[in-house]
């Protein structure tokens, strides 16, 4: 008897590269029962929308733009995952603010990547190049990505996984941004949805353990 596939929605709002990250690591059956079923984006036309299509995954637009409150929009985003009977729910370069209706219909059941080694720059105001731009301006030597579970208060949920990643005397933003989206960014975030599908991923005390 094959086991039900643990079904995944993934949240995007831009190009979608973590997206398709996570569409090769299924195809080369990484994601254990893992299975993309939808991917929702925040507004229309963004590039992730076309990886979804080409990937046979439905896409749908769910755009901030169309509610007038954070609560609309959220109460209407766990609706439409609710009955598409989600598993579990990834948000990829998602740069929507939801409220606690979502975390409540997927309590533990969201994970975001964020580019950086938590709690090293990260919570508001700390997405795209702006993480990359504060870790220069510290003068680290080393940042990374990290995996966590999403909760009402930003980037603090429980970490799944981390990796490090070397900061070169040379880098830019950019050239930070792409060394961690290549070496950390893309490959912990697949696995962690993995652990999850697996059902490997315990949490307790606002900590993980992977049994």
């Amino acid at each position: 008897m094959s086991l039900k596939p643990t079904k995944i929605a993934v949240l995007v709002s831009g190009g979608g590269t973590n997206l398709q990250a996570l569409i090769d690591a299924e195809r080369r059956g990484e994601l254990g029962n893992g299975k993309i079923t939808l991917v929702i984006a925040s507004k229309p036309d963004v590039y992730a929308l076309e990886r979804a299509a080409n990937a046979g995954i439905e896409g749908r637009v769910l755009a901030r733009t169309e509610y007038d409150s954070i609560a609309s929009y959220s109460r209407a985003l766990a609706d439409e995952m609710l009955a598409a009977e989600i598993d579990l729910v990834v948000l990829a370069g998602f740069l929507t603010i939801i409220d606690e209706q979502v975390y409540e219909a997927f309590p533990n059941r969201i994970l975001n990547v964020h580019p950086a080694l938590i709690p090293s720059f990260c919570g508001k105001g700390f997405y795209g190049l702006h993480v990359h731009e504060a870790a220069l301006e510290k003068g680290v030597k080393i940042s990374g990505a990290t995996v966590h579970i999403v909760t009402p208060e930003c980037d603090a949920g429980p970490i799944v996984l981390q990796k490090a990643v070397e900061v070169k005397q040379d880098d830019t933003p950019e050239t930070l941004q792409k060394r961690i989206m290549e070496q950390a960014e893309w490959k912990i975030l697949p696995e962690a949805v993995r652990l999850f599908c697996d059902g490997r991923i315990t949490v307790e005390n606002n900590k993980v353990y992977i049994n």
